[in-house]
């Protein structure tokens, strides 16, 4: 998403949607987004392992 405002970013979300959409689908829309924005802020941040890492303990399990 752009560098909106999370109210904005929520509008934009909601905007795109068709007009039959579920208030759930909604719900886990706005999720997803969330949880994707977090995950590259982290990333920006150093935060996280790197993909050799994951791959080992997707070798654990």
């Amino acid at each position: 998403m752009h560098t909106h405002n999370a109210k904005q970013e929520a509008l934009d979300v909601i905007a795109s949607l068709p007009d039959t959409v579920e208030l759930e689908e909604i719900v886990y829309r706005l999720y997803v987004i969330n949880k994707i924005q977090q995950g590259m802020q982290e990333a920006e941040e150093g935060q996280g392992i790197s993909s050799e890492e994951l791959l080992h303990e997707i070798e654990q399990w």
